[in-house]
C-alpha cells in the first residue's frame, strides 16, 4: 500500500479532483459559496530537529548559561574538595562541559547554515516541514498548513491544498479560485477568518468574479486603550470625506504608494481646537489612511453584520472535515515526509471525507450507479 501510495501520488491526487467533478455533473453539488479555512498538521520532525534564527539564539544562551555554571563549579570543587572525590568531580564536570561546547559549536554550524535557507528555517528529519505559526503560546509546532474550501449547502470538499507556508495570508485567492474552477462558476462567494485578510488577496479574488466576506482584523491597540479608531471615523463617498466623532470634515491631501498600494490621506486642520482630541490622536492631527480599493472591505464589514451570519456559517461548514480528519489520523502526525508525499496522503484523506459525505447525502446505490455511469 505504501509503494502505491509513493507510486501513484499525481494519480491520487487527479482522482481526488475527478471525484469533485463527478459530484458536481450528478447535480449533488451546485452551490455558489464555499468556507476556507486552514489547520496545521503535525510532520514527521520534532521541533528540536527544526532550526530557527529565534530558537538557535535561545539554545546558545542556555548552554552558555550552563557552561558559566559548570566553571564556576569546577572552581568551587577545586578549592573545597581534596584526594580522590576532588578529581573524580572535576573529570565528570570536565566531561560534561566538553559535551556542551560541542552542543554550541554544532549550533553555530547550523547557524551559519541558516544563512542559506530562504525562509530562514531548517529542518532535518523532513526538509519540507516548517515551524507553523498557531494559536498556542510556545506550541512549536513543526508540520504543513493545510487549506480546504468547503460547499456551505453540501459540505463536500471542493479544493484542498497542503503548503508549508505558516501564515494564511496569501492563500485566499489560490485556493477560492481552486474551488471556482472545480464548481465550474462565473461567480463565487468565499467566506474566509481573519487570518486570510490581505488587500492584495481581496483585490485579486475580486478580479477573477469571487465575492469574499473576510473580518478585518483590529491591529491597533487605540480601542483597548479607549482611544478612536478607524472604524469610528465614518466615510462619505459622495465627497469623498470622512466623518471624524466629534462631526468635523477630513479631507482628501494626496496619494502616496506602500508596498504597491495605492492609499490615499486624509486630515483636518481643526484637531488643534478638539475637546476629545486626547481620545483621538496624541500628534498634531489624526490622519486617516484609504486604500484605493477600501470599499471592498467596506462592503465585505457589511455583509458580515448581515443576518446571514457568514462567519457562523464558516465555522460550521469548515472546521468539521478538519476534525474529523484529525481523529482519523489519530490527533498524530503524517505517515510521509516531503511536501508532495503529504499532498499525496492529505488527498487520500479528503477523497475518504468526500466518499462518506456523498454517501451520506444521496445513499450507496445512487453513488455507485453515478460511478459506473
Amino acid at each position: 500500500i505504501a509503494d502505491f501510495r509513493r507510486d501513484n501520488g499525481a494519480a491520487i491526487r487527479r482522482t481526488c479532483a475527478q471525484f469533485v467533478e463527478l459530484c458536481r455533473r450528478i447535480g449533488t453539488l451546485k452551490g455558489d459559496c464555499v468556507a476556507i479555512d486552514g489547520s496545521k498538521f503535525r510532520a514527521v520532525n520534532n521541533r528540536d530537529r527544526n532550526f530557527t534564527k529565534g530558537k538557535i539564539a535561545s539554545r546558545i544562551a542556555h548552554l552558555e548559561a550552563d557552561v558559566e555554571r559548570y566553571i564556576q563549579e569546577m572552581v568551587r570543587v577545586d578549592r573545597q574538595e581534596e584526594g580522590e572525590v576532588r578529581t573524580e568531580k572535576v573529570a565528570h564536570l570536565a566531561r560534561r562541559y566538553g559535551r556542551i561546547r560541542q552542543q554550541i559549536q554544532y549550533l553555530q554550524a547550523m547557524d551559519r547554515a541558516l544563512a542559506e535557507a530562504p525562509d530562514g528555517q531548517i529542518s532535518l528529519t523532513d526538509p519540507d516541514a516548517r515551524a507553523m505559526a498557531t494559536s498556542a503560546k510556545n506550541s512549536g509546532m513543526v508540520g504543513y498548513n493545510a487549506q480546504m474550501a468547503v460547499d456551505t449547502e453540501t459540505h463536500l470538499i471542493v479544493a484542498h491544498d497542503v503548503t508549508n507556508q505558516v501564515h494564511d495570508r496569501d492563500l485566499l485567492a489560490p485556493l477560492a479560485q481552486a474551488a471556482k474552477d472545480a464548481l465550474q462558476r462565473d461567480d463565487l462567494h468565499a467566506l474566509a477568518d481573519k487570518g486570510y485578510f490581505s488587500g492584495r488577496e481581496i483585490l485579486l479574488c475580486h478580479e477573477r468574479g469571487i465575492t469574499t466576506t473576510v473580518p478585518r482584523p483590529e491591529t491597533s491597540g487605540n480601542r483597548a486603550k479607549g482611544m478612536y479608531v478607524k472604524a469610528d471615523f465614518a466615510y462619505e463617498p459622495e465627497a469623498d470625506v470622512y466623518r471624524c466623532p466629534a462631526g468635523e470634515t477630513l479631507s482628501y491631501r494626496y496619494t502616496t504608494e506602500e508596498d504597491d498600494l495605492q492609499l490615499r490621506r486624509y486630515w483636518t486642520g481643526e484637531c488643534g481646537n478638539c475637546a476629545i482630541r486626547s481620545r483621538c490622536t496624541t500628534g498634531k492631527e489624526r490622519r486617516i489612511t484609504r486604500w484605493e480599493h477600501e470599499h471592498l472591505i467596506e462592503e465585505a464589514q457589511i455583509r458580515l453584520r448581515g443576518p446571514s451570519e457568514p462567519m457562523t456559517l464558516r465555522r460550521s461548514t469548515v472546521e468539521h472535515p478538519f476534525g474529523t480528519i484529525k481523529a482519523w489520523m489519530g490527533a498524530t502526525h503524517f505517515l510521509t515526509r516531503r511536501l508532495p508525499n503529504v499532498k499525496t496522503e492529505m488527498a487520500l484523506n479528503v477523497l475518504a471525507y468526500n466518499i462518506k459525505r456523498i454517501v451520506a447525502l444521496i445513499g450507496i446505490r445512487s453513488f455507485m450507479t453515478a460511478i459506473r455511469a
